[in-house]
């Protein structure tokens, strides 16, 4: 079985990240969304993020938009009230396509280097300026 993946956002960018990612690699069970929607508050996404994975155990990892934004702080909170999983910000669809290959191939996730790389400036790739070490 797939480990589940949660990603979380302001708005609806994390239903929307979901959706873009399955026009790649299909649809994905194993992956929900919970937006922290203008009208909420931290209570309310704490109870919304609660009961989206309440069937899931220990047996997740969150991907959250933004450190230090809502979802992440929430999150933050429920760790360090002892709840096991892991949470990693900063969110991107290379990362998600990543952990979806990871899964996949029954490889170790390396979700955190395939986001970090695939942020680059084009215009200096594609005229050779690039100061990358690649």
């Amino acid at each position: 079985m797939m480990k589940k993946l949660v990603l979380v956002s302001h708005g609806n960018f994390c239903v929307e990240l979901k959706k873009s990612t399955e026009m790649i690699m299909g649809e994905q069970e194993d992956i929900i969304a919970v937006p922290l929607l203008p009208e909420e508050g931290q209570e309310d996404f704490s109870k919304k993020f609660e009961a989206a994975v309440s069937s899931f155990g220990n047996d997740f990892i969150v991907f959250a938009d933004i450190l230090g934004g809502t979802p992440a702080n929430v999150l933050s909170k429920l760790l360090m009230e002892g709840r096991k999983f892991d949470v990693y910000t900063g969110m991107n669809m290379p990362m998600v396509v990543s952990f979806i290959n990871s899964m996949l191939i029954n490889s170790a996730p390396k979700f955190l280097d395939d986001g970090k790389e695939s942020i680059l400036y084009l215009n200096d790739r594609l005229s050779g300026d690039s100061d990358d070490e690649d």
